[in-house]
């Protein structure tokens, strides 16, 4: 039998093989789930209210999560003297959830079976979208899960109830969770700008349980001050639009607005959410992958997502 590689096995650089996210092993069988973190797409964008794209967003991630993927075990960070997301941390890719063209009903429930199906294994989901109305049928499946906190990356406000009959597009997401028994409130940080949501929106928002912060409050509140806000002992998902960002580093997105957030910004926040609170689920939207030739947009946002995961499980002690 012909050998693929070296004495000690393949070298497996990032441009080789199939593009799973961080190249970590793919499950097609969702019933067959065993890992900490499974990774899900939901290529769906017809949420948009502007430029479509964001269906590419899924594929354009994992492959730009390749980079992250050289087969160390794990990462060494100088800084925290930590090691993140080592050979102890089983991360599996169970592909994309099926998209019926033109269906949303379908198409939603389709992303909440998988979900479903991943923390029905006891893994952490982890749904790279697509437009933000995806994180609808996410938080869907966490019905029956206990009682979960929101906090939301964004530079949009998406609490819009109804518009001309719309009520599960990408305008909508955080009223359509607010309206759940078991979220138990809302922290709503990088809002900025003309937003998708007039104030009629924010006064409900307020009202029902949202904490709303701009990019310039965050950063005069710090870190530690944004993740103070969280109660305590909350259990929390995390829904990190890639618009949170400042469209000088994160162009590829269908609704830019200037003046968001640079990478250690969040970073930051992150990390300090995640050592002060148990992180149950995480999507990543709104990547639109043809609007930036360079793909930097999608390194970014595997590289939040590498290193949020690599928080999570270094406060759980893995």
């Amino acid at each position: 039998m012909a050998t693929h590689g070296y004495e000690g096995g393949r070298l497996d650089l990032p441009f080789v093989g199939i593009s799973t996210f961080g190249k970590r092993p793919y499950v097609a069988d969702w019933d067959a789930i065993d890992a900490d973190v499974a990774i899900m797409g939901a290529p769906f964008d017809f949420g948009t209210q502007w430029r479509p794209g964001a269906r590419f967003g899924p594929r354009a991630v994992r492959e730009a999560s390749t980079l992250f993927s050289f087969g160390h075990a794990g990462a060494y960070d100088h800084e925290d003297e930590a090691t993140y997301l080592p050979g102890s941390v089983r991360m599996v890719d169970i592909g994309d959830a099926d998209i019926v063209h033109t269906d949303t009903v379908k198409s939603h429930a389709n992303i909440a079976t998988g979900v479903r199906a991943i923390l029905a294994a006891g893994a952490l989901p982890v749904v790279i979208g697509g437009d933000h109305s995806v994180n609808i049928p996410c938080i869907d499946a966490f019905d029956g899960q206990g009682d979960i906190h929101i906090l939301q990356i964004d530079a949009h406000l998406d609490f819009v109830d109804e518009r001309h009959g719309v009520r599960f597009g990408h305008g909508n997401p955080m009223r359509r969770a607010a309206e759940k028994h078991y979220v138990q409130g809302l922290t709503q940080v990088g809002i900025r700008n003309v937003s998708s949501t007039a104030k009629e929106g924010y006064d409900d928002a307020r009202r029902m349980g949202s904490d709303i912060l701009s990019v310039r409050q965050a950063r005069a509140l710090g870190p530690k001050g944004v993740a103070a806000r969280i109660p305590k002992g909350r259990r929390v998902y995390i829904t990190i639009d890639i618009d949170g960002f400042c469209p000088s580093i994160a162009p590829g997105t269908g609704t830019p607005s200037h003046g968001g957030f640079l990478y250690y910004d969040v970073l930051e926040i992150l990390q300090q959410v995640a050592r002060s609170h148990e992180v149950v689920g995480i999507d990543l939207v709104e990547v639109a992958p043809d609007y930036d030739p360079t793909g930097s947009t999608s390194i970014l946002a595997a590289q939040v997502l590498l290193n949020l995961l690599g928080f999570i499980f270094h406060a759980r002690g893995l």
